[in-house]
């Protein structure tokens, strides 16, 4: 990953978090272990489905090229 892909990354992350950090109460910031079981939660029902719909859409988009080689 090149500076620039790695820069927009990180902002990108940052977004999501702020709006993850929006979307959680005040109860769930309490403690350290409340805070890692909502934030395990939030990647867990947001954006590692996301990731996995983006990655398998690559894949099929390479599957083609592969199999013409």
């Amino acid at each position: 990953m090149n500076p620039s892909q790695e820069k927009a990354l990180k902002e990108h992350i940052q977004a999501i978090a702020k709006i993850l950090y929006e979307q959680t109460s005040p109860e769930q910031l309490k403690d350290l272990e409340t805070i890692e079981a909502t934030v395990r939660q939030q990647v867990t029902e947001y954006v590692s489905p996301e990731l996995g719909i983006f990655l398998s859409k690559k894949r099929q988009e390479q599957a083609p090229e592969e199999s013409e080689n």
